[in-house]
């Protein structure tokens, strides 16, 4: 591309940090006629609509989200070889992870080990509601989303649930209390339990099984945090309800143990993508299907 303007990628850039145009033109010590004449322009040489307007600011549209990724990299070198004249050119990709708060870390981090370490990937993760999240995909900030649950029948028509896993939920808790019973229905019966919130898949798996059994548990905790689930359970609270890799740590420490696993009930998880024109590459590596939002 030896006849593109990299100073039209510069004010470009400026436009999409400041998310409006008259500061950037005031930083960049220009007229917002002019700084909009030279957006206009990248915009004809790339063939692409880099903005929409909202209000009074701007927003990304998919293609200015991935010409800032590429103009983040580019300015980030040319920085580099400026101040230390040394080799730091290898192109970068960039993978945003939305994950839904109370997701399990052991499950992400197997999400993520694909690319993880890799020298020519950064990595943006950020956690939050499904809700919140959803709309950082909707909006370009996200490239995918990891969440225990698939979004409604109200949720977006251009979304695409991909099912990863189906992970065993087991009765999990410490030795002192659990001792050598590994029976589940005496297990329900003789201790308290930790259970996920109502209205949950999880937790309406569980209560379907509790009354096939005809068992009134003792109810410890109800909690919509797996990492809270994880602190309370190795307090000794009570027996929690745990897909064993939210807790594999504690498991091969000899922390927590593994009583009985729950028959028919189970924890799927699942990423979600959005349909688009631009696909970002590295959800090749981490999707199982290869998927990737197409």
């Amino acid at each position: 591309m030896a006849d593109f303007n990299y100073n039209h990628l510069r004010y470009f850039w400026a436009v999409a940090r400041e998310g409006h145009l008259g500061r950037a033109a005031k930083r960049l010590n220009l007229t917002q006629s002019a700084l909009s004449v030279q957006i206009r322009r990248l915009e004809e040489r790339l063939g692409q609509k880099l903005f929409d307007r909202v209000g009074r600011g701007l927003m990304l549209t998919e293609a200015g989200r991935i010409a800032l990724d590429h103009a983040d990299v580019i300015f980030a070198t040319g920085d580099d070889l400026t101040a230390t004249l040394r080799e730091s050119g290898r192109s970068r990709q960039i993978l945003r992870v939305g994950a839904q708060a109370t997701l399990s870390r052991n499950f992400q981090i197997a999400f993520l080990r694909p690319v993880m370490g890799r020298d020519d990937v950064e990595l943006v993760l950020r956690s939050g509601t499904t809700a919140d999240l959803l709309r950082g995909l909707a909006a370009h900030h996200l490239d995918v989303v990891l969440t225990n649950h698939p979004p409604g029948p109200e949720g977006e028509k251009t979304l695409l649930t991909h099912k990863l896993a189906e992970q065993p939920v087991s009765l999990v808790g410490s030795d002192r209390i659990m001792g050598s019973e590994r029976r589940l229905a005496e297990l329900l019966r003789r201790h308290p339990v930790i259970l996920p919130t109502l209205h949950t898949g999880l937790r309406s798996d569980v209560d379907a099984l509790v009354d096939r059994l005809g068992i009134e548990l003792q109810i410890a905790a109800e909690v919509d945090d797996m990492a809270m689930m994880r602190l309370l359970v190795r307090e000794g609270i009570g027996l929690a309800v745990l897909p064993p890799i939210v807790i594999k740590d504690e498991l091969e420490q000899g922390l927590l143990i593994e009583g009985a696993e729950l028959p028919g009930v189970v924890e799927r998880f699942y990423a979600i993508t959005i349909e688009r024109r631009f696909r970002n590459p590295l959800l090749k590596a981490v999707m199982p299907d290869g998927a990737g939002g197409a």
